[in-house]
């Protein structure tokens, strides 16, 4: 028989309830677990015995038994309606810390391992608990629920804070890649518009020297025709007062 895999709550001898064929006949009565003990005819179980099996009862609904199927055989396990004594602490501490030791669960920070071997423990507290008073036990279980659903919410806002960072970081990644293409655009315009800052420039200088050719050729001219005219003027004054001259 394949066991399932250990634990630190205490459970009974696994126990054979059923056996599974391929075919049956629909007229054929439903299979009973193995073994069943036989109708009681004798006299009423003394209060102990009730007691004891209304804890039982009680486990089973706190702490559900383990099932598995094994070639047709489906077995359960119950946890165990043993009392805990100062002993049963002491060693469930030493298998705590041991089972930590062996499959190396992290001290710190978030350990699956440390907090299934941690829950494992905690329900075995709360079994020895309910066996001794049913109340404590009922209320280490409300304990125990409100623990693990406070640990579930944590885990989907965590798990949802990480998918909206990285949903975050992927668009701030798609943002910085925009950035840079806008900048490679912006860069580009820039020496487009420095390469006509800069023809304009030469185009300025060759303009001004253009016109500054062209005024001193205009320069020249005018001072040219204003000798040549100041020449006629000295001729003509010349011619004049010869001419008054001759006359008198």
């Amino acid at each position: 028989m394949i066991l399932p895999p250990d634990s630190l709550l205490r459970y009974h001898t696994p126990v054979l309830v059923t056996r599974r064929t391929e075919k049956r006949s629909p007229k054929a009565s439903p299979l009973q677990g193995s073994p069943l003990p036989p109708a009681p005819t004798g006299p009423v179980p003394p209060p102990a015995v009730e007691s004891v099996k209304q804890a039982q009862e009680l486990l089973n609904a706190i702490l559900p038994p383990r099932e598995w199927e094994e070639e047709n055989h489906r077995w359960v396990q119950e946890v165990s309606s043993a009392p805990g004594t100062r002993l049963d602490v002491v060693q469930l501490q030493e298998q705590l810390d041991l089972k930590l030791q062996q499959r190396q669960a992290r001290e710190t920070g978030i350990c699956p391992v440390r907090r299934e071997l941690y829950s494992q423990c905690f329900d075995e507290l709360i079994r020895q608990t309910t066996i001794a008073c049913a109340e404590r036990g009922l209320l280490l279980l409300r304990v125990r629920d409100e623990l693990q659903m406070t640990l579930a919410a944590y885990q989907t806002l965590y798990e949802s804070s990480t998918a909206f960072g990285l949903r975050k970081a992927l668009q701030a990644e798609q943002g910085r890649a925009d950035m840079e293409k806008r900048i490679a655009e912006l860069e580009k315009e820039k020496q487009e518009l420095e390469r006509q800052v800069s023809e304009q420039k030469a185009l300025r200088a060759a303009t001004e020297r253009r016109e500054e050719e062209k005024r001193q050729i205009e320069e020249k001219k005018h001072a040219e025709e204003v000798q040549v005219l100041k020449k006629i003027n000295q001729q003509l004054k010349a011619q004049l007062e010869s001419i008054v001259a001759a006359n008198k």
